[in-house]
Formats: C-alpha cells, structure tokens, sequence
C-alpha cells in the first residue's frame, strides 16, 4: 500500500506511555487469531523498529509478557493494561503497533488481511508479513 510517510502518535488508555511512529497515512493491518491477539482483540501494523520511538518515562510503565517460543514481547502499561505496541514473532526486527491506539488524524485508510496464528508457521510463509518490517 503506496501512501505518504508521516508522523503518527500513540499510546494506551491512561496516556503513561505514548510513543511516536513513522508509517504511511494507510496501513495493512493484521487481524490474528492465536491465542493472545484473538483474547486482546488486537489488530496491528507493522513497521521497522528504528521507525519506532518510546517518548518520555514510558518504559517505567511498560511489563512484558511473553509465551511459547519467546520471541514475541507483547508489551503493555502496568496502569490501565493496553497493549499499544509490541515486538512480534513474526517480524522480530520490527514492531506492531495497535491501529486503534494511534491519536486520531494521521491515518486516512488502513486494509486489514487475516493471519492465521494457530497455524502460524504456514501464515507466515504464505502472508508475506516478513516484508512489513523491511524499510
């Protein structure tokens, strides 16, 4: 998905971390249903990780959950508990960033595809999500 590279800003509900990304105004965002994003609801884009900036004292409010193979660190505020971010298995030099966590404004379209996590291995090499985190 071709669009302009702007600025976007984020965080969780209670505002205790906030961070700042630069992606497209539209997205592909992917909807999963392991066993953690279908529990959260979460739908997420993907973006190389040094596009990707914690602002201020946020990581004093972040905890880490991890599960299975350990190399997802789902993220979230020790606070109000959102998962606005996180750093996934399927793309460990990038991140996932919640799409409903971005403030309101910068995102003008975002297309979601379908990640089949309970068969992730095979969603992985059929999706092409590796290539999100590519620059």
């Amino acid at each position: 998905m071709d669009s302009e590279m702007v600025v976007h800003e984020g965080g969780c509900h209670c505002k205790k971390v906030r961070w700042r990304v630069q992606a497209p105004t539209g997205v592909v965002a992917w909807s999963c249903n392991c066993s953690n994003c279908s529990m959260r609801g979460n739908t997420h884009f993907i973006v190389p990780a040094d596009r990707f900036e914690l602002l201020g004292d946020s990581e004093q409010f972040l905890t880490t959950y991890s599960f299975g193979t350990h190399t997802a660190k789902h993220k979230f505020c020790k606070v109000c508990g959102i998962t606005s971010f996180y750093y996934p298995r399927s793309n460990p030099d990038g991140v996932s960033i919640t799409f409903t966590c971005v403030d309101p404004g910068t995102l003008t379209h975002i297309e979601v595809k379908y990640y089949d996590g309970k068969n992730w291995e095979t969603s992985h090499n059929q999706t092409g999500i590796a290539s999100q985190s590519k620059g």
